[in-house]
């Protein structure tokens, strides 16, 4: 597997389950290490970087990201400890939370329960993503982050998303190929390897994979 991500580019994988699309992002964490060749972040390779300056260069939103039983003020310094109550409230405005937040009673003193129970998967996601822009990694990873959102919460994540996503380097895993229409670039993984890699309208114009899902997709739509 072999690509790269110019700085403030989208590159989205896509694929079937287990086509080693989150092997991908997690080789950039050093989950894993690589066993040949090297995973470089502005030409240094993530093995040689401290555990400390990678964290700092990588943001990731998950499909479940994890709260911790504290207050929202609180779940969102964890990415910047220093960050001011300014800097969150407009991290939040930004994330489409902020007046979710200020309709609580306790506001961004609310507890958020364990693993962020009392609160909706929407809702959830938003804060993953406000809590990523106060961090200001170089790279975001997404990896299904709209996966399991009705429609009205997929929208507001969306609309978060771009601005979470204006200016950084950001590899996205997706399932709905409606939501990576405007990468940079589409790898498409299958057995863990690249096997077509272009732009949507240049991917869905080919035969291939990417032309049959997107098709798929758009028939169960319709």
């Amino acid at each position: 597997v072999t690509f790269i991500a110019e700085p403030g580019q989208t590159v989205a994988l896509v694929g079937p389950s287990g086509a080693g699309k989150s092997t991908i992002t997690s080789l950039l964490t050093r989950l894993y290490d690589v066993t040949a060749g090297a995973v470089l972040i502005d030409g240094h390779d993530v093995r040689q970087l401290t555990l400390a300056s990678l964290a700092a260069a990588v943001g990731v939103v998950s499909q479940d990201p994890h709260l911790f039983h504290d207050t929202i003020r609180e779940n969102l310094r964890y990415a910047r400890p220093e960050a001011t109550d300014a800097e969150i409230e407009a991290a939040c405005r930004a994330a489409q939370i902020h007046s979710v937040i200020a309709s609580l009673p306790d506001g961004y003193d609310t507890l958020v329960g364990e693993r962020g129970y009392r609160m909706s998967g929407g809702e959830k996601q938003r804060l993953a993503i406000a809590r990523v822009l106060l961090k200001q990694p170089a790279v975001i990873i997404l990896d299904e982050a709209t996966a399991h959102l009705d429609s009205e919460s997929e929208v507001l994540v969306q609309a978060a998303l771009r601005t979470a996503l204006s200016g950084r380097t950001s590899l996205v895993i997706a399932h709905r190929l409606s939501t990576i229409v405007n990468a940079d670039q589409i790898l498409v993984v299958v057995g863990g390897r690249i096997v077509q890699r272009g732009t949507h309208d240049q991917l869905v114009g080919a035969e291939g994979l990417y032309a049959e899902l997107y098709r798929t997709q758009f028939a169960a739509r319709t």
